[in-house]
């Protein structure tokens, strides 16, 4: 098609180029020719006029138009020797009237004027007439001549007209035939070699893609066609390998899944039973050591005064053991209960949570001495109301608990937003007390761990513990800022009310199926 297209195009190019030169030839210059030549004639018939005007007459104003006839018979015959520069018989003519006209002037016009005396006229020579009009008159056979000449010079110029425009519409004729003919054949072998092929492949890659992964695709047609269809198939085999190694994955999913679910269901009721033992456990725990605690104060106050110093001693390490026991068991009944016993999720004001806490270390703050400050606002989160209470409460009494023997408390709480979490509120608590080494720092939060013995600060170790365990069920996370000297400061993050109302529902509805189910 392209060698056909190339072909085409050089042929019709010629073929038009021919056409316009004998157009040009005919239009541009032999029919100017034409035209131009009887301007010629028209300029010596003026000439001779003019001419014969003035012998009559012997007026010089009839000499005007003999001295205009020579004017354009030179300019025509100029007009006409460049039309006609590569036509040797036409410019022979043209030759022929320029000396049949310079040999009439010659003999007959020029004399004919210089005897003529202006403004006396005179009787025409017979003989001298009959001779310029014998004259003329061979100057009229020339441009007969010259007018036949180029007559035949347009007929032949119209006939060749004529026959290159037959040729030219023969020709493209023929290349409209050639290209329609080339087409049927490229669209029949298109068909044949391409676009059935090409069907197949596309009804075996449906068959595959409509789920039949174990037809194999073949290829046919054109060697591009055929490493096409190579590559479909090459695909189709690591679809189906992939597929393979899918549904094995996925039936380990499916049996992990069922594994899962079955050990939830276990965990929920593993769960429901430690906490229906922990609740159990801690109230008939409580009523041994209540019983031991009292027998042993009804022994001291009986029997006091007949024990010695090591039994009074001995009773009040029985009486103090216990009663540490009964604290301990209910600091670890309150850990235990963390986000399974009342689990709510309300608009807490942190403000009112803070002011709770404060009340109830309203005797300790107040024996010694603690100075606490704190914003004049702060804001509100979504969550456990006694959980927050709690959570201030010991970190306001951890900083009154371990103070400096020799200085007054002074606690400072601060709030602003979480510059790493936009949504989370940063919160921190700051004392002047005795401070946690950096070693510690993660320590603290781990239950049971104390940094210092009963004798020099009670307690059982678990407040930081349940510290984090509050701020680490209410989405944040807590903190000891190892950067601050001259006392402790604790930080805590907890979400914002805004960032926390879109998840609130959904953390609901997830917890009430699970009690449901426990």
């Amino acid at each position: 098609m392209v060698l056909l297209v190339v072909i085409g195009t050089a042929v019709g190019s010629s073929l038009l180029t021919s056409t316009a030169e004998v157009t040009d030839e005919l239009l541009l210059r032999v029919q100017p020719a034409q035209v131009e030549a009887y301007r010629l004639q028209a300029a010596l018939v003026n000439q001779e006029t003019g001419i014969r005007g003035y012998a009559i007459a012997a007026d010089r104003q009839f000499l005007d138009p003999y001295a205009r006839g020579k004017q354009d018979e030179a300019r025509s015959a100029a007009r006409l020797r460049d039309l006609l520069g590569d036509r040797p018989a036409l410019v022979a003519d043209l030759r022929a009237v320029e000396r049949g006209a310079a040999a009439w002037r010659r003999t007959y016009a020029d004399p004919l004027a210089a005897g003529i005396t202006p403004g006396r006229p005179r009787t025409i020579d017979r003989t001298n007439a009959e001779r310029g009009k014998a004259a003329f008159d061979h100057l009229r056979t020339l441009w007969s001549k010259q007018n036949g000449d180029l007559a035949r010079a347009v007929e032949d110029g119209r006939a060749r007209l004529a026959h290159a425009r037959t040729v030219r519409n023969a020709v493209l004729t023929g290349m409209v035939a050639a290209f329609l003919l080339t087409g049927v054949v490229l669209a029949f072998l298109v068909r044949l070699l391409v676009a059935r092929p090409l069907e197949a492949l596309r009804s075996a890659s449906r068959q595959v893609a409509r789920g039949d992964f174990a037809h194999v695709i073949t290829g046919d047609g054109p060697a591009d066609l055929t490493a096409v269809a190579s590559d479909v198939e090459d695909m189709r085999q690591r679809i189906v390998t992939e597929l393979e190694a899918s549904r094995s994955a996925q039936d380990v999913l499916v049996r992990q899944a069922a594994d899962l679910d079955a050990q939830a269901v276990e965990l929920r009721r593993s769960n429901a039973e430690l906490e229906q033992f922990a609740y159990v456990a801690s109230h008939d725990l409580q009523e041994p050591l209540r019983k031991v605690a009292s027998f042993c104060q009804l022994l001291e106050k009986r029997y006091g005064d007949s024990l010695d110093a090591r039994g009074q001693q001995y009773i009040d390490f029985a009486v103090d053991g216990a009663k540490r026991m009964q604290v301990l068991i209910n600091d670890l009944l309150t850990f235990s209960r963390v986000g399974r016993v009342n689990d709510s999720r309300l608009p807490v004001d942190l403000d009112e949570a803070f002011a709770r806490a404060l009340a109830n270390l309203t005797a300790s703050v107040e024996e010694s001495g603690a100075r606490v400050e704190r914003p004049e606002r702060l804001p509100g989160v979504v969550g456990d109301p006694m959980l927050l209470a709690m959570l201030w409460q010991n970190l306001v009494g951890n900083a009154v608990k371990f103070r400096r023997p020799d200085l007054a408390p002074h606690i400072r709480v601060t709030c602003e937003t979480d510059p790493d979490q936009p949504d989370m509120w940063r919160l921190c608590v700051t004392d002047n007390g005795i401070g946690i080494p950096e070693e510690f720092a993660e320590k603290v939060f781990v239950i049971f761990q104390r940094l210092h013995s009963r004798d020099a600060y009670g307690g059982t170790g678990i407040g930081l513990a349940l510290c984090k365990k509050i701020v680490e069920y209410h989405g944040g996370r807590i903190w000891i800022d190892t950067a601050h000297t001259g006392g402790t400061r604790i930080c805590f993050t907890l979400p914002s009310a805004a960032g926390t109302a879109e998840g609130t529902d959904s953390r609901t509805d997830s917890r009430t199926e699970e009690k449901a189910l426990t």
